[in-house]
């Protein structure tokens, strides 16, 4: 409730956006109500990280935390005005991907954060069609906004009722997989109040994981391949959100094969998955009528540049450095690049570790399969988020979703997620800017020493250890 009152005294409502908040009249309040109710939400997670009493308990208890987020201004960014206009582009004929929404004459351009009113769309075209239907419908700015929460409402209580089935295929307690996903208050602020389309994208996400899962259970082989087709077509609008979720599909073929894995039985059950895939691309991008011109607005979601992504922060650092030796700054571009590339072979070694981990199992084996791909998927997307090229609050419930129905230990990205809490106040100021060579120096520090730990551990495949008293096994992970 502290939130959603801090939402209307100085959040992102619709008008002028030049203006801190803590400039304004209720600047010194509003940001009071936010701290105060952030850690008030922060704190209450973080005592029930191990599990909430019963999963019936931690859907009411998540659910009555929404209540106040539905009917308050948007939290944290501006980037549902941002969807609204892509989506009044398209329905007024225009191609969201061809140009900014201030030059194809958006009416609503006033409320979109300066910073994203000359950049092309960079979300996929099966929102762009979500977008535009909430366009048409909503008669108006505000309507429109009440329509876009509402897919977001819509694509968390998807991902709501595949939590349960994904805990349970990889032996993780239910009960402590919905309290991690639900009552994170970076998915009740962001993916709910600030209506991003993130919430869509894990809908999709964790409801085509759930029929992978679902259709490699050796009870109903006949209706296999019509899953997985079904499954690939979930996975594919998910990516036809946000192109992120891509990196999980290596991963999800390695769940949807069936009994021994195999090059063979990856090619035909992978095979059948990557169809859907493919069909859910294809069919979004021929019904929208715009092709792959979305692929071409990935490239300016790194316009801003902040010390939470690491490579921006190391090449932050290296410019900083730099201008002490009076060099102009040109790191950032450099580090980006490079953070890339290393999250390309970051992420091939992951999924052959993974593979490394199942081949010589026998298909018997299905939970654990289960686990070890989730988990591998998990591991990716914390490496999209870690090593792209800016980083928002919200990114951070990507892995957080799959992490939280197959980890063993949770400390090492629930932490992460309570700082990010903290990082954006209700009218999207990033709290980061105000300390960012302290912050950049902090980030390289700990990307480092990150890096020193964790990567020797991705040349070993992860081995099952002895049941854990609550019956599941669980693989020796970071």
């Amino acid at each position: 409730m502290l939130l959603a009152v801090a939402g209307y005294v100085g959040g992102a409502l619709p008008g002028a956006t030049a203006t801190r908040v803590w400039h304004s009249g209720a600047g010194a309040l509003t940001v009071v109500l936010w701290l105060v109710g952030t850690a008030a939400m922060v704190g209450a997670w973080w005592v029930l990280r191990d599990g909430a009493p019963s999963t019936r308990w931690a859907y009411a208890t998540a659910g009555l935390w929404t209540l106040p987020l539905l009917v308050t201004a948007p939290l944290g960014s501006r980037d549902v005005y941002s969807y609204a206009c892509q989506g009044w582009v398209y329905a007024d004929g225009g191609d969201p991907y061809a140009s900014g929404v201030a030059a194809a004459g958006c009416p609503w351009v006033a409320a979109v954060a300066p910073v994203w009113r000359d950049t092309p769309a960079p979300y996929g075209p099966f929102f762009v069609l979500l977008a535009a239907l909430a366009v048409l419908l909503g008669g108006g700015l505000v309507g429109t906004v009440v329509l876009l929460r509402v897919l977001a409402v819509a694509g968390l209580l998807a991902a709501a009722c595949c939590l349960p089935g994904l805990a349970r295929a990889a032996g993780v307690p239910p009960r402590r997989a919905a309290w991690l996903v639900l009552a994170c208050p970076l998915v009740g602020v962001h993916l709910v109040a600030g209506a991003h389309n993130d919430a869509v994208m894990l809908g999709l996400l964790l409801g085509g994981l759930l029929l992978v899962q679902r259709a490699t259970r050796p009870a109903a082989p006949g209706a296999t391949a019509g899953a997985l087709v079904m499954a690939g077509v979930l996975l594919g609008l998910a990516v036809s959100v946000k192109a992120t979720a891509g990196v999980v599909l290596p991963f999800a073929a390695l769940a949807a094969v069936r009994g021994r894995l195999t090059p063979a039985a990856l090619l035909r059950d992978g095979g059948t998955l990557a169809a859907g895939v493919l069909g859910g691309l294809v069919g979004s991008s021929l019904l929208s009528g715009l092709g792959l011109g979305w692929l071409g607005g990935l490239g300016r979601s790194g316009d801003t540049e902040q010390w939470t992504s690491p490579p921006t922060a190391a090449g932050m650092v290296v410019d900083y450095v730099g201008e002490l030796l009076g060099r102009q700054p040109a790191a950032v571009p450099v580090t980006r690049v490079s953070g890339l590339i290393l999250l390309a072979v970051l992420l091939v070694l992951l999924w052959w570790r993974a593979w490394s981990a199942l081949r010589d199992r026998d298909g018997s084996a299905e939970s654990d399969r289960t686990r070890v791909a989730l988990f591998g998927a998990g591991l990716a997307l914390s490496l999209t988020v870690a090593l792209a090229p800016v980083f928002h609050p919200w990114y951070a419930t990507w892995p957080l979703a799959l992490l939280a129905v197959t980890a063993a230990r949770i400390a090492w990205f629930v932490v992460p997620c309570a700082v990010a809490a903290f990082l954006a106040l209700p009218d999207g100021t990033n709290l980061a800017r105000l300390v960012k060579a302290p912050g950049a120096v902090a980030m390289t520090v700990l990307m480092v020493a990150v890096a020193v730990w964790a990567l020797p551990r991705l040349r070993h495949p992860p081995q099952r250890s002895p049941q854990s008293s609550g019956g599941a096994t669980t693989p020796n992970r970071p």
